[in-house]
């Protein structure tokens, strides 16, 4: 039977993920079924390779991977086929403004992280996240090409960043640009870096038009991956901005959104309410 979508691309984060950083047997169940009748999955985050590489694992599907919000495109084996770069010289005014305002900050290769120091909540967030940050004097020293500077602390420190910076000159970056990519982050990347960008790249190659991808997500670094998608579906902890771009609302990341998603509008069946028992996932 042809399903009407030809590829499923899930953000991981508030969406796949429950806040928990689990995972239900029946969520990746119906992505395993999907996958057997022969749609792609793309995991499409804002997350580095080496901590999505397990997530795909577990999905146990050989789908591909959209990883730093667009940077960096992988296969399932973890090899680089695309990514979008700067220097950080192209961005030393913004960590010096890091540093002045003593907000937490990284830099990221394709595969690794760097830090100055780390706070109590940073390191939290690493262990959650299941990275092992690189420690280093200086990042202003680093010289190989860069996917993403990340700037993360509570709420209202990153509101406060992302107002100062809104009110930048952003020319005077050439080729980069900022996006809040959840409550606790805002991250700044080449401009062609896009989960929608990247999304549709991807497809094309593949001979996959806008109408053949259902994408589902959560946050406003999702929204332009919406916004391709033929059919976008946001889980219910959306804000309402990314509710709005989206064409329907599903049941939030903490009760199977994704997994009530695919099975009605790609299988076009009922998906049952009931409760069923969480895997945990390396996060």
């Amino acid at each position: 039977m042809k399903r009407p979508y030809q590829l499923i691309a899930l953000d991981i984060d508030g969406t796949l993920l429950s806040d928990e950083y689990k995972i239900s047997k029946r969520t990746i169940d119906v992505i395993q079924e999907a996958h057997a009748e022969g749609t792609m999955i793309v995991l499409c985050t804002g997350r580095g390779p080496a901590n999505t590489l397990p997530i795909m694992s577990m999905l146990d599907v050989d789908g591909y991977m959209i990883t730093h919000n667009g940077a960096v495109h992988l296969n399932s084996k973890g090899e680089i086929v695309l990514q979008n770069t700067f220097l950080l010289d192209e961005v030393r005014a913004l960590i010096d403004d890091c540093r002045g305002e003593n907000v937490h900050f990284d830099v990221n290769t394709a595969f690794d992280l760097y830090i100055e120091r780390v706070t109590p909540l940073a390191d939290e967030m690493y262990v959650d996240f299941n990275v092992d940050p690189i420690m280093v004097e200086d990042v202003s020293k680093l010289t190989q090409p860069m996917v993403k500077l990340c700037v993360f602390g509570e709420t209202e420190e990153v509101d406060h960043m992302e107002s100062r910076w809104k009110s930048l000159d952003w020319s005077q970056f050439g080729h980069i640009h900022m996006i809040r990519s959840g409550e606790e982050f805002i991250d700044v990347m080449d401009i062609n870096a896009s989960k929608g960008s990247a999304l549709l790249q991807f497809a094309a190659k593949y001979g996959i038009g806008p109408e053949g991808i259902m994408a589902i997500g959560n946050y406003y670094n999702d929204i332009d991956m919406l916004e391709v998608a033929g059919f976008s579906v946001a889980v219910d902890n959306s804000p309402d901005r990314v509710k709005a771009a989206a064409d329907v609302v599903t049941a939030s990341n903490n009760n199977e959104g994704v997994y009530h998603a695919i099975q009605k509008y790609h299988f076009q069946r009922a998906s049952e309410e009931h409760q069923t028992s969480e895997t945990i996932i390396t996060n």
